[in-house]
């Protein structure tokens, strides 16, 4: 029987480059660089544009609805990038940095996984540069301003029942999620209804994301609405007097990181909002340098494609004015076929009835990146040894009904080597297939019309039921002006719909919009369904428990 390295036994066994020579590659000068060790860098932004050189080709990869049996689309796109640089063309990868909350839940990190990851991978699935602290401390720093202005005579008329900033903290912690504070007594501030946040859901990570700058960092961290006053007028962190003090806490955090695969090809590796709580990908900044950097730049957006993918074109692309050459979107088998009702158990055995039940979803996902966004699309399955030749057969007949192309991966297990075959078939997309990108709506489409349009065309759903309070907030926000903002849907990754049970591709139903809030400072419109939680929890046996090091300081159990 075959005996498989862990991911980072893999990681630690590879040898790595010296930051300056990955720096080299990317062509990047050394004054533009600053060093934290040997194998990790940030660079400065002041780069973007001193360079003339054009912008290169920009890929997204996506996937299918995820499911326990796991689709690899971080793994894809690291493997993918090294194929491209096996084929002769100049590429860099642009990635976003893991959570602690699923590094020591259930789900584990995000530095991809067997011979297509980026290293060092137990630094970037732990503390990193610390991005993640910073725009904790940057959070945390707003919500004890606030505290202290209500604490100090309260000169804004702020109505503690209508705080809407919460605290955060970078870990699954589900005691944080509703608490009061402000206890003991006069001195020790005013008693509230409070909560915790994971960092990754909160708004500063959306900000740090999307700003272009220092200026556009301030001017964004400004308009973050934190309440209300008993008047009804919202309160912003730009009356609280906090952006300057933030933005000095996040400046480093600002500049993108740059790393390296298991083989050498360059990866900026910045930011890590959520994409079912969030708008799930890397920075504009990381995107926008990896396209001066190289002709390729591959990138992915979190969970299925309706939410990373939609979220990354719909917010992402219109905020940014990005447009990407071609999409790839990642299957497996094995989860089709969950998602045609087999049980995991059964995963290892040939099942063409359940395949034809799941791959509706796909296929879904697929339409949707042609049809609606009108973009290039190639579906990368990846291999695994149980899957039969039928069963590949039948999605590579299924998916060129629709007129996509579909290419086996096993990046997995032979890196570079193993995803030269979809990077050639995403050149050939790139030279000769011309996208005619279109977002799923339009800016001034009501609030309304934009919910309905991604769920009715993105999610193929019937309509939207609109809670009462989500109805009142809907209507202030227009009045506040704030219409035009894009929307930013907070649903469940494992469905369409906003019910996680309903697997494949669900017809029929209408999602639940149970409430709507504004996030100023990243310019969209929060829009929650379904049981939503801003703060995981861990699981029953979470890999926390596994994880250990030993006396030379070498991490074990890290997946």
């Amino acid at each position: 029987m075959a005996t498989y390295l862990s991911d980072i036994e893999i990681a630690q066994s590879c040898k790595m480059k010296h930051i300056s020579e990955i720096a080299k590659v990317a062509g990047i000068d050394d004054k533009y660089i600053e060093q934290y060790g040997k194998y990790k860098a940030k660079v400065d932004l002041s780069l973007l544009n001193e360079t003339e050189k054009e912008d290169g080709k920009l890929i997204l990869v996506t996937a299918i609805t995820p499911t326990p049996a796991g689709e690899g689309k971080t793994t894809t796109t690291i493997g993918l990038a090294d194929g491209l640089k096996r084929i002769g063309k100049n590429v860099t990868v642009a990635l976003r940095e893991p959570s602690l909350g699923p590094v020591f839940g259930v789900k584990g990190g995000a530095a991809g996984g067997g011979y297509a990851q980026v290293v060092p991978m137990e630094d970037i699935n732990l503390h990193f540069t610390g991005d993640f602290h910073a725009i904790g401390a940057a959070n945390n720093l707003l919500a004890a301003m606030l505290d202290n202005h209500i604490q100090q005579g309260n000169a804004l008329g702020i109505d503690v029942r209508r705080i809407t900033w919460k605290r955060c903290v970078d870990m699954n912690d589900r005691q944080l999620r509703f608490i009061v504070d402000g206890m003991g007594g006069r001195a020790n501030g005013v008693p509230r209804e409070d909560g915790f946040d994971i960092t990754v859901a909160s708004e500063i990570m959306a900000v740090l994301c999307l700003s272009s700058s220092i200026s556009d960092l301030k001017q964004r961290l400004a308009r973050i609405i934190v309440g209300y006053t008993f008047d009804d007028k919202p309160v912003t962190c730009g009356e609280l007097k906090a952006a300057g003090a933030m933005a000095a806490l996040l400046k480093d955090a600002l500049k993108p990181n740059l790393v390296q695969t298991l083989e050498g090809t360059p990866a900026l590796v910045h930011g890590g909002p959520f994409a079912n709580i969030a708008h799930g990908c890397n920075s504009v900044t990381a995107t926008k340098l990896a396209l001066k950097l190289g002709d390729y730049t591959v990138t992915e957006a979190g969970f299925g494609a309706d939410l990373g993918a939609e979220k990354f074109l719909d917010i992402k692309c219109r905020m940014a004015g990005l447009t990407p050459s071609a999409v790839v979107v990642v299957a497996t088998v094995r989860a089709l076929k969950m998602h045609g009702g087999l049980a995991k158990t059964e995963l290892g055995n040939e099942n063409l009835v359940a395949l034809e039940n799941g791959i509706p979803n796909l296929l879904r996902h697929v339409s949707n990146i042609k049809n609606v966004y009108k973009l290039p699309c190639v579906v990368a399955v990846n291999r695994f040894p149980t899957d039969t030749d039928k069963e590949i057969d039948f999605i590579i007949a299924k998916c060129r009904e629709l007129g996509v192309n579909t290419v086996l991966s096993t990046v997995w297990a032979e890196g570079g080597k193993g995803g030269e075959a979809l990077a050639k078939e995403v050149v050939r997309l790139c030279e000769e297939e011309k996208g005619d990108f279109t977002f799923s709506y339009e800016d001034d489409c009501s609030i309304e019309d934009k919910i309905e349009a991604v769920v009715t065309k993105v999610y193929g759903g019937d309509g939207v039921i609109y809670m009462p309070a989500a109805k009142k907030q809907i209507e202030s926000l227009a009045k506040l002006g704030f219409g035009k903002c894009p929307v930013c849907i907070a649903k469940t990754q494992y469905s369409f719909s906003d019910d996680p049970t309903k697997l494949g591709a669900p017809t029929g139903f209408k999602v639940t919009v149970k409430s709507v809030k504004i996030s100023a400072g990243a310019g969209f419109i929060v829009v929650l369904t379904g049981d939503i939680l801003t703060m995981p929890g861990l699981p029953k046996s979470p890999a926390a428990e596994r994880i250990d090091v030993d006396d030379d300081g070498v991490i074990h159990g890290l997946f």
